[in-house]
């Protein structure tokens, strides 16, 4: 059975489960690891993702797939239907930038905040605080600069639901260990954020 190593909580896991559910894909096998306890820094583990990160999907042949979006693109040519990377060349180029943004602009800045504000990683790390409060203003702008996106698109791409906004969905999502939420001002990505959620794959 393919696998799946994880840690439930963590947002790229997440991301993938997401896809997964949008895609309607299961007989999965998911196995959990403790980060904090560096489960993911086990000789054994690096023999399937030598940077020691999670996901990692470990096919029935023991070849691995590191990277969540490496993961979701091998499953998106596996499963044509329901594209979440788009359709169109136009589509998919749109996608593809938006989902850079997402990660180079949000994800990035939201784990740095975290990794560098929160000390969960300081037996492995150093700290710096005020790196940390930098990416925290940097979160703080891309959401603004999403709110006026959305202020005249449904989703990230425009008027289709993809990756972009699965990996977008997630990092509002863990910028709670931040302390970081949608203000009020901000009602158009408030408007994106219940759209989002309503989905059933969220909840997988």
């Amino acid at each position: 059975m393919i696998k799946i190593y994880e840690m439930k909580i963590a947002p790229n896991p997440r991301r993938v489960r997401i896809f997964l559910a949008e895609k309607d894909i299961q007989n999965i096998e998911f196995i959990e690891l403790d980060l904090q306890k560096g489960d993911n820094l086990s000789p054994e583990f690096k023999q399937k993702n030598p940077m020691g990160k999670v996901p990692v999907l470990e096919l029935e042949d023991g070849r691995c797939i590191n990277e969540t979006v490496a993961i979701c693109r091998y499953f998106e040519e596996l499963y044509p239907d329901k594209a979440l990377f788009g359709s169109t060349p136009f589509e998919k180029a749109q996608i593809a930038m938006w989902q850079r943004w997402a990660e180079f602009y949000f994800l990035l800045p939201t784990g740095m905040c975290f990794q560098h504000s929160s000390g969960y990683f300081k037996d492995r790390m150093n700290p710096i605080k005020e790196w940390g409060e930098d990416c925290r203003r940097q979160v703080e702008k891309f959401m603004s600069f999403l709110n006026t996106h959305l202020s005249e698109n449904q989703y990230l791409a425009g008027d289709v639901f993809s990756i972009a906004d699965i990996t977008a969905f997630c990092t509002i999502d863990f910028n709670r260990v931040n302390r970081i939420s949608i203000s009020d001002e901000h009602a158009h990505l408030k408007r994106w954020y219940q759209t989002v959620a309503a989905r059933p794959s969220i909840t997988a």
